[in-house]
């Protein structure tokens, strides 16, 4: 098995979102000022299946000890619209403003450990007792793979 074909084992399940709109007209009726209208999505995160930990010929251990797993959420539409009273000063040019993110997929790894023993292989020269060693540590760092962004737009 590759690298490659480890990584696509590894990836999780298509995530998904459900979508929300914020009530914001109690606020209206009660303040008297008109309010944005908000709609979003809020992202469920899926987790997929951890690496497999792999035992190489030398090592006493597995290599990852604590392998990372993947976690993918789609970030769903959000928009928000707000009118803008008196633009420029006068009535004629009131307008509305929005804020608009479109959706995207957001793939992350958590962090994973690799860990070497404090001891080597049996030792054929030393009676087959193992030799000690200074023992390794390494840590996989997180990936987080997506690419959010935002438009902003006046009318």
């Amino acid at each position: 098995m590759t690298c490659m074909a480890a990584a696509a084992a590894a990836s999780p399940a298509a995530a998904a979102t459900v979508p929300v709109g914020v009530p914001l007209d109690a606020v209206e009726t009660t303040l008297g000022v008109p309010t944005p209208q908000v709609g979003t999505a809020v992202p469920m995160p899926v987790v997929g299946a951890p690496e497999a930990p792999v035992l190489h010929k030398g090592d006493l251990l597995p290599s990852p000890l604590l392998p990372a797993v993947p976690v993918a959420t789609d970030l769903g539409l959000t928009k928000v619209v707000s009118p803008v009273p008196n633009l420029l000063g006068s009535k004629e040019t009131d307008g509305e403003g929005s804020l608009e993110s479109p959706a995207t997929t957001l793939l992350t790894r958590t962090p994973g450990a690799v860990v070497g023993a404090p001891l080597t292989m049996p030792d054929a020269g030393n009676r087959g007792i193992p030799n000690l060693t200074a023992p390794k540590l390494g840590v996989v760092a997180p990936d987080i793979i997506g690419a959010p962004s935002a438009l902003l737009g006046l009318r």
